[in-house]
Parts: structure tokens; sequence; C-alpha cells
């Protein structure tokens, strides 16, 4: 069996299908966390929320030639956060993983002193985050010392975000890369194959411009031959831009094929150089 490591932020332990989209259905694209499989013992989940709904693709623990790796559709890997580090890199279905789903807050009802060593005490008023939300009666929680333990659930209420105040967390969060290229498509828990698409970068729209508007390419990109929707990028090249999403991945013309591309990979001309285009 492999032991997950509580401290990751992404790692919620054994939780169930329908909590999972309770916890992600209110996010942006790109939220994501790690779960227990529970249909499949051994095996993990990797769940996202994707636009306007929840994926969640299968983590396979497998043991070739007795080494342990984890595989999901075709890719495998040595570890878990090896695996969640070329998906914030690497497109699932509509979105690289940007960062974990939050934690849900506790605020403690009632003092709790504990009864074994597994239990994590506390007093009334402490707020606890949940790590593991194990059985109906007894989660995981860490407090703000960074202690994790054992808690009766019924001796505490959940916490709103707008009620929530600051809680220092000892343990640092993922540092989440930008994307870069290649993507693979989605699947779900019951579903197998990823195969490859293409890249994005995940960031706000710089400026604003009124659109359509002319760019001009300055790196160059070829895309995967497996996603018809993103654009050839030769430097020099001019796009006419229709949409800016948010996602970083615009929408545009490019020779009269209509496509998608990454906006790191293009400037707006300058009324200059839109006067010499046009002369």
């Amino acid at each position: 069996m492999i032991l997950m490591d509580f401290s990751q932020p992404w790692f919620f332990g054994m939780l169930s299908r329908e909590r999972t989209n309770q916890i992600l259905e209110p996010e942006q694209s790109g939220v994501f966390l790690v779960r227990e499989s529970r249909t499949q013992v051994g095996d993990f989940v990797l769940c996202v929320k994707e636009e306007l709904r929840v994926s969640h693709y299968i983590i396979n623990r497998i043991q070739p030639g007795g080494v342990t790796r984890f595989k999901i559709g075709d890719k495998e890997f040595a570890d878990i956060p090896s695996l969640l580090n070329f998906y914030k890199t690497h497109y699932l279905d509509t979105t690289t993983l940007i960062r974990p789903a939050p934690r849900a807050k506790l605020q403690c009802k009632y003092d709790f002193q504990g009864q074994d060593p597994e239990d994590l005490p506390f007093r009334r008023g402490d707020i606890l985050e949940v790590i593991s939300e194990d059985e109906e009666e007894w989660w995981t929680a860490r407090n703000v010392n960074g202690q994790m333990g054992q808690i009766p659930v019924r001796y505490t209420q959940p916490l709103e975000p707008n009620q929530i105040p600051a809680i220092n967390n000892p343990r640092p969060q993922d540092d989440i890369p930008q994307p870069q290229q290649g993507r693979p498509a989605p699947i779900n828990e019951y579903r197998t194959g990823l195969q490859l698409q293409q890249p994005t970068t995940t960031t706000t729209v710089p400026i604003q411009v009124q659109l359509p508007a002319k760019a001009i390419v300055v790196l160059q990109r070829i895309p995967s031959a497996y996603d018809r929707r993103q654009l050839q990028l030769k430097i020099g090249d001019i796009v006419t831009v229709s949409k800016m999403n948010l996602n970083g991945q615009w929408e545009g013309t490019i020779n009269g094929k209509e496509g998608i591309f990454p906006f790191t990979h293009v400037r707006f001309l300058t009324p200059e150089e839109l006067r010499n285009l046009n002369t």
C-alpha cells in the first residue's frame, strides 16, 4: 500500500465522488485535488474542474519489474507529484492544473481534550483545516500550529469562505509553473486512453484592445497533429486576433485558417506597423 503525504495541499484522502464534485463545482477551471479511489483499491483519482464539469481521471498504481509507478492514460510517472507537475504544463481536456482545491475550514464549538494518541485536541473557537474526511463522525484535521489528528465532526461547524480569518499554514504550497507544450485529452474514473494534444499558457490577458486586431508572431510553434484547432505559427506571420480568452489561449486567423494559439507567441502591431502593413 502506498502511503500518501497528507501535508500535500492537493491530497484529500478517501473522498467520495459526490463530495469531490461539491468541492470543485464552485471553483474555476484548473482547480484540482487527488483522492483515493473507492472502486479500485490502491489507485487514486485526479479530480479537476474543467469548464462546466468536474472530471475524474483514474491514476493506476502499477509495478512493472517490481518498481511502483503511477499511470494515467498511456503515461507513466515515478510518483504523483511528478504526474501533477506534468499536467501543470500540459493540457488535460480543457485546462492545465492551476492550483489545489481549497480545504474546508471548521470552527470548534466545544473543547476536546482527545482520548487517543491519534486525536487532535482543540479548544472552543479554534479554527481547523480539514485534511481528510475519513468517516462520517471522525475527520483528520490540522490546527494553526501544523499539528494533525482525528477530530469529532459533531464538535465543530463549517465556516463559509467569508467567515474564515487568516490562518498561517506552516507548509508551503506547490509552486505552479506556467504551461508550456503538449497536452492529453480527458478520461474519467472509468475510461482509459489519453491522446496527446497541445499546450497553452494559463494567465490573465495582459492588455485591452479592440478586436479584431492584428498581431505578429514572435515565437515559432508547430502544434501537435492530434489537435487540429491549434494554429501553426511562423515568426513574422500576421494573425487576426478575434478573441482573447482568459486562459491565455487566443482565437484568430492566419492565412485564412481559423484556430487557437497561446498569446505568449504573438504581440499586437503598433499603429506605425499597421500603417506600413496597409500600404
